[in-house]
């Protein structure tokens, strides 16, 4: 590993080195030594070695090590941490600068996206992308609303699809999506083509946390209606497996519904209800070439809806 040593004022700055860098942001990732040296090609002595440099340079512990917990960030690794995330993304755009002048388009996109959006917008993204730039490469990641906004804050993610609020990160409206509620098809509410929110809030609800929370409490507030629910379910199948059972009901989205199961139906809502969703990146200014990319890529295939309410 190659150091470069500084003078400044007479003073010897030691400078870290990108596989430093890399190799500490794998193991806070990894949660293990091992397991970053065998993604980055680096013998177990070597890691050690270069995080210990690292830390010596910086002169402040970051990693504390433990045979039963394994490998937690101290207080101030977790700082660094998203400030390494940040340097990473400089050396990428610098990558992408150069390959641009050469006429070439690399560069890796890190996307976040929660389960519904993920299998509705990415695999035409990415098909889109790899037709014209086989050089682009994606890291994908998948998780609920929570994770997301946490991982774009630490920098895991470059970019993701996420549901208001969002108000700490530029976003790019996408798509708005229908939400109705999910009956079985021997409730007396089935009969109904519309039911009225005020009606419907006499049933026990089960609550979706996949991203419904919000804009469920917001139809809610704007019916008048009590808001309370019976159950609080972490996934859509979960939710729609309780509704087959008659334990309740749950409002989703149409990208959730399209396919039902057996013996329920959907029905739309007085009033009507929305789930916006948006794409969302720390700062458009500061996105790399590659993520620029994606957005113009994603509106092209999936222009957002103007006037669609």
């Amino acid at each position: 590993m190659m150091k470069m040593n500084v003078s400044y004022r007479g003073h010897s700055i030691h400078v870290m080195t990108n596989t430093q860098i890399k190799l500490f942001v794998k193991i806070a990732e990894t949660g293990s030594f091992t397991k970053a040296g065998l993604e980055l090609n680096m013998t177990q002595p070597a890691v050690s070695r270069a995080i210990s440099s690292l830390e010596a340079e910086l002169d402040i512990p970051l990693l504390l090590r433990d045979r039963r917990s394994g490998v937690r960030l101290t207080e101030a690794g977790q700082r660094i941490l998203v400030l390494f995330r940040e340097i990473l993304g400089t050396f990428a755009k610098v990558d992408q600068a150069v390959a641009d002048e050469k006429g070439l388009q690399v560069g890796t996109i890190r996307v976040g996206a929660f389960p519904v959006a993920g299998a509705h917008f990415l695999p035409r993204i990415i098909a889109a992308i790899a037709e014209k730039h086989p050089g682009i490469e994606f890291e994908l990641h998948e998780g609920n609303i929570d994770e997301l906004r946490s991982w774009l804050e630490t920098r895991v993610i470059d970019i993701a699809f996420l549901i208001p609020p969002d108000d700490d990160w530029e976003t790019i409206p996408l798509y708005r999506e229908k939400m109705y509620a999910v009956i079985r098809e021997d409730n007396p509410l089935s009969r109904l083509s519309v039911i009225p929110v005020k009606q419907l809030a006499r049933e026990p609800f089960i609550t979706c946390k996949a991203g419904y929370e919000p804009p469920i409490i917001d139809l809610f507030e704007r019916a008048g209606a009590p808001f309370q629910s019976k159950y609080i379910v972490q996934s859509v199948s979960m939710a729609l497996r309780m509704a087959e059972e008659g334990l309740g009901y749950p409002i989703l989205s149409e990208l959730a519904l399209k396919t039902l199961p057996p013996r329920l139906v959907k029905r739309e809502l007085e009033p009507e209800a929305y789930r916006d969703i948006r794409l969302a990146v720390p700062s458009l200014h500061e996105a790399s070439h590659a993520v620029k990319l994606f957005i113009r890529t994603t509106l092209s295939l999936f222009p957002p809806l103007e006037g669609r309410s």
